[in-house]
């Protein structure tokens, strides 16, 4: 699968991913081979770009989640980017009650974890992709952590508008990271919340200690809000794994389990608890993802570890033997990254996993 730049299309290219519209209504499925005036219809989608398969590249297979994921993810970028324009002039939203009710809806206190999708973004749409993303992984650690009904609803709203100020500070789009514009954010943030104070105190505290522990380079001072605050340890992990793994125009992203390995090593800056909890909504190590070891080994998860996400057992590429990495025989043996495709979604025969699966 290749990305191909808006400009570049061309007619009978094959689409990769389906396009909504605001809506969630499908205006063209995968494998739709693009005409010229789909072409010219996509361009005024405002899209950098577009996912294309290769000549000889079958569609990759999705399940129903994959789809409505995907589905719900662009009708919440359009109902985001209005809220987020309406609060910043100074103006009621319109849809964030809804928008809030529906992530929580579709995405807190599910039993089974889901796979989280990136989708790339550009500098124009980076923060609402962003404040959706986070929302969802919000409602998702919630969840796990059984947050009662009105802190969960509290929570996700936080993480909706955590960085509403965002969309009116120039370059915020491509240098998120620099100190100038994290401070310019928290200021436009937390003016645009405070010109609204039927939003909830809860709401402006959690989203100022958020910004506290973004902005905070003290350790020290970080570990005691990190305590002091679980709603903002939340929004913080969340986050941080968000703006980690994220699609990025200008950079790669960060592989899950790097994203993963980097929020348990600093358990002071983020809670080792709520990242647990992160990891046991999503899915990460799961049969189909393809791996590297250590010596450079290369492989297949063919089995998750539901008690250990890190320790799953991989089929080596190279000589079929599988790596039960829980076993002492394996020691010294881990998954070192993820190999990573266009699309991490591969759908393999349950009977060809069966062959190899552990009884």
């Amino acid at each position: 699968m290749l990305f191909i730049k808006v400009d570049d299309l061309k007619a009978g290219m094959r689409l990769g991913k389906p396009i909504y519209n605001k809506n969630g209504v499908l205006l063209y499925d995968r494998d739709t081979k693009l005409t010229t005036q789909a072409i010219y219809g996509i361009k005024n989608f405002g899209l950098m770009g577009l996912y294309i398969l290769e000549p000889a590249e079958p569609a990759p297979k999705l399940t129903e989640e994959d789809i409505n994921f995907e589905r719900f993810q662009t009708m919440a970028v359009f109902s985001i980017r209005e809220d987020l324009e309406l609060l910043n002039s100074g103006k009621r939203d319109k849809g964030i009650e809804w928008l809030c009710n529906l992530i929580i809806k579709n995405y807190a206190n599910k039993k089974d974890k889901i796979t989280f999708i990136q989708s790339l973004r550009s500098t124009d749409d980076f923060w609402y992709k962003h404040s959706i993303s986070v929302a969802i992984l919000v409602a998702i650690i919630a969840g796990k952590m059984s947050m009662p009904p009105a802190r969960l609803h509290m929570l996700v709203k936080a993480a909706l508008l955590h960085d509403c100020g965002a969309i009116s500070v120039p370059s915020a789009g491509y240098a998120e990271d620099d100190p100038d514009i994290k401070a310019a954010i928290r200021k436009a943030s937390l003016e645009t919340l405070s010109s609204f104070s039927d939003l909830g105190e809860d709401i402006y505290r959690t989203v100022l200690f958020y910004h506290e522990l973004y902005l905070g380079e003290d350790t020290k001072n970080i570990t005691d809000a990190v305590k002091s605050d679980v709603n903002a340890a939340i929004l913080y992990v969340a986050d941080a794994y968000e703006r980690m793994t994220a699609m990025k125009s200008y950079e790669e992203p960060t592989s899950e389990i790097l994203a993963l390995k980097t929020l348990l090593a600093d358990p002071d800056r983020y809670d080792p608890v709520v990242v647990q909890a992160l990891i046991n909504g999503i899915n990460v190590l799961y049969p189909g993802v393809c791996v590297e070891l250590t010596g450079r080994i290369k492989g297949l998860v063919i089995a998750e570890n539901y008690l250990d996400v890190f320790k799953p057992w991989v089929l080596s590429f190279m000589d079929n033997k599988v790596y039960d990495l829980t076993s002492p025989a394996a020691r010294g043996v881990e998954v070192v990254d993820i190999m990573k495709t266009m699309d991490n979604r591969i759908k393999l025969d349950p009977d060809l996993l069966n062959e190899y699966r552990p009884v």
